[in-house]
Order: C-alpha cells, then sequence, then structure tokens
C-alpha cells in the first residue's frame, strides 16, 4: 500500500501547517507510543494517516481503518501532505494510475450501501468467497432475472470479476467485498433463493474462522425465502463432518448431501482435485419457514456522551469480554487540551470491527464512519459509550 520514507523532522510543525493546509484538518499524538495521526479531506473522503517516528526514517503511510477504497486518493495525500509540510523523501511508492480502479465500478457495493439499497430484481441469490467467479458468473449468464450479490473478501479476486462483468456486459451482479458473516445481516428476511458456499477455506486450525457456523447458518435461514436453499460444496471430509454437525443442531431443518456430484461448471481447482479423485461433497439446507421481519432499531449516536478532564486516563487498558462480543479501547490520540480519538475493537471475537471515536468537549462520534449495522456491533456499542460515560469520574 502507499507510503513513504522520508527523513527524521520536527513533528510539531504539523499542528502550524494545518492552519494552511489544503487537506490536513488535525493530528494528535499516541499518549503511549510516539506514532501521530493525520486527519486528511480529500476527493470526497475522510480518513486518516500514520507517521511512525524512527531514528534514520520516518514512516508516512496510510491507516488500516480508516483508508478509502481507491489507492489514487491515498497517493494524492500522501504526495500533498508531504509538499506541504516540506518533507524530505527518502524513498516512494506514490506514483499514480491513470487506469480507472475496479473497485469503482457501480457494480460493486460497500456494505453500507445495503442500508437503504433497492434490489433491481426480483430474484436474489448470494454466493460467499467466489474466488475467480467462474461460478457466480455462469450462473449470472444463465439467470439474467435474478441479481447474483458475490462475496469476497480477497480484494484482487474481486477486481477481477469487476472486470468480467464489464467485459460481459452483465447488468445483474453486484460485487462486495466484505465478510460475508457480517453482511447477510444486511439483508432482509425471505429475500434469498440460494446461499452458495463453494470450497470454503476449511480453518482445520482455526474453526473459529470457518463461515459455516450456528450463527451464520441462523442468518442464512432468515435471509432464504420458504424453500430457498444454503449449499456448500467441500473437498475437505472434516469440513463436510464439522458442516452437517452445524446443520442438524437447529430444529426443523432439512438437509441433503450428496457426493461426487458433476456440475454444470467447475473451478480450476475443482478440476484439479477430481483429476486427483478427491471426493466432492454437496450438503443442501433447505429452509423450511417464512421468517419474521427485522425491526431491531440500531442507532450508532453517542447522545450525552462528550469530553470530561482525565477521562482518557480512566478508559479500561484491557479488553472487556462479555456473552459474545467484547470491547477495546486500544490506543487514545490526543489531538488538543480536550480533543481525543479513540481506537477501538470491538463487537465479535472472530470478526470484530476497527474503529476510531473522536470524543470532543460536547461531542462524541465514530471518526469517519459508524460501524456496520449488526446486532452484535450495536451491543457493543451501547457497552462503550457506557464505559466512556463511567470513566468521568464522578
Amino acid at each position: 500500500m502507499p507510503h513513504l520514507k522520508v527523513k527524521p523532522f520536527d513533528t510539531s510543525i504539523i499542528e502550524a501547517q494545518i492552519a494552511k493546509s489544503t487537506v490536513m484538518t488535525c493530528s494528535g499524538k499516541a499518549l503511549t507510543r510516539d506514532d501521530l495521526l493525520i486527519g486528511v479531506e480529500h476527493a470526497g473522503e475522510e480518513f486518516l494517516l500514520q507517521l511512525k517516528p524512527d531514528e534514520e526514517a520516518y514512516l508516512l503511510k496510510y491507516d488500516k481503518v480508516t483508508r478509502p477504497l481507491k489507492v489514487n486518493i491515498l497517493k494524492e495525500a500522501l504526495n500533498k501532505v508531504s509538499k506541504e509540510l516540506g518533507l524530505d523523501i527518502l524513498s516512494s511508492n506514490i506514483a499514480t494510475s491513470n487506469t480507472k480502479a475496479p473497485l469503482s465500478s457501480k457494480y460493486f457495493k460497500k456494505i453500507e450501501d445495503f442500508e437503504t439499497i433497492t434490489y433491481p430484481k426480483e430474484k436474489v441469490s448470494v454466493e460467499v468467497g467466489f474466488g475467480s467467479g467462474r461460478h457466480l458468473l455462469y450462473q449470472a449468464n444463465k439467470n439474467p432475472d435474478t441479481l447474483f450479490i458475490g462475496i469476497e473478501i480477497h480484494t484482487p479476486s474481486a477486481q477481477q470479476v469487476l472486470k468480467q462483468i464489464e467485459l460481459q456486459k452483465l447488468d445483474n451482479i453486484w460485487v462486495v467485498n466484505y465478510d460475508a458473516r457480517l453482511f447477510l445481516e444486511m439483508l432482509p428476511s425471505n429475500i434469498c433463493e440460494q446461499i452458495f458456499v463453494h470450497f470454503p477455506v476449511p480453518w482445520d486450525k482455526k474453526p473459529q474462522r470457518r463461515v459455516i457456523s450456528p450463527s451464520f447458518l441462523e442468518e442464512s435461514m432468515r435471509v432464504l425465502e420458504k424453500g430457498g436453499k444454503l449449499e456448500l460444496r467441500t473437498d475437505s471430509n472434516n469440513y463436510f463432518w464439522y458442516a452437517l454437525e452445524t446443520f442438524f443442531s437447529i430444529p426443523k431443518v432439512e438437509v441433503e448431501v450428496r457426493k461426487n456430484e458433476a456440475l454444470e461448471v467447475t473451478s480450476k481447482y475443482e478440476a484439479r482435485w477430481l483429476r486427483q479423485e478427491k471426493d466432492i461433497y454437496d450438503v443442501y439446507v433447505k429452509c423450511t419457514q417464512e421468517s419474521e421481519p427485522r425491526t431491531e432499531i440500531i442507532d450508532f449516536n453517542f447522545n450525552d456522551v462528550k469530553y470530561t478532564f482525565g477521562i482518557e486516563e480512566r478508559l479500561p487498558k484491557k479488553a472487556l469480554v462479555f456473552e459474545g462480543y467484547f470491547i477495546h479501547f486500544e490506543r487514545i490520540y490526543q489531538i488538543s487540551e480536550q480533543r481525543f480519538l479513540i481506537k477501538c475493537a470491538f463487537g465479535s471475537f472472530d470478526r470484530p470491527e476497527h474503529k476510531y471515536i473522536l470524543l470532543e468537549e460536547e461531542s462524541c462520534r465514530y471518526f469517519v464512519s459508524p460501524p456496520v449495522k449488526t446486532t452484535v456491533n450495536f451491543k457493543a456499542h451501547q457497552k462503550l459509550a457506557m464505559q466512556i460515560m463511567h470513566a468521568k469520574g464522578e
């Protein structure tokens, strides 16, 4: 990712330059470390840059939590900040590209879009972890009346499929570069005909990272219409038996198992496994009833939470663990006497959120965007607000 290595310099000049900067909005120094954050607004995006001092060179780079998706925006911001601060650059990888970023395609959807999104097709199917996209593209070509939502956390795979969507002139695929386990909570009840989970990573040594889990199954059954199916396809014997145990853990479920079934389209990896004569397992879980609509109102405002003197010293230093979720105030950056950025991790143990909270004299908010509207994130948010309130020391 974009970064600069620069000669060590007097960081006190940053605050002086912010007043006349075209991109920098604020800066904050970590209370317990030497690194700094620089707030940036550029090309309609608000995000943070990190400055990590070292004796030989300072590293100016993107902040993982707030980085924009378009890499060129990061590169341009780094270039502008370095010029405004008059930095002496030792090495750089911020040359910008004139090519259109694939993730800027209209078929790429951010998870936040699904809070108010309109579905262009009456039928909807989801594919989790589409990889090369061969199955996803095949299904979209074969079923033009169905919207296929492809979920993939591997960004290069998402980019390649977005290119293929344009090349094949398809209008019925959305690509979401996100964790599928969180994504399903964003969908309305009873909307899906099918959910495909083909060849998920087995995670034999870290089973908590598996896509298939009781909570994923519960959400799948909620978003599937009555008669809709969750389809697991795997070459892993361990994953197959684990999935069966998970599927039979819920009441009123219909499960169908097939072995070595030939599909109309196969991935290059599946073709390789078949040549090796590996067994392929298919497990179909049928949704047997309609689900109630989701009615919970999720509000991520902090309402009356605001800064009080010394609160930064009283916040819990260690992670707080609750049933099904946790919260952790990881690091605190001081912007001014009564203005702080608090870096937090919270939510589910196996798929936590990472966010900054901007705590000011009269207000408190997430910087730069609120968490994904899931129930576990909402529970964690309520605990975060409570902990900040209780840290007033009154």
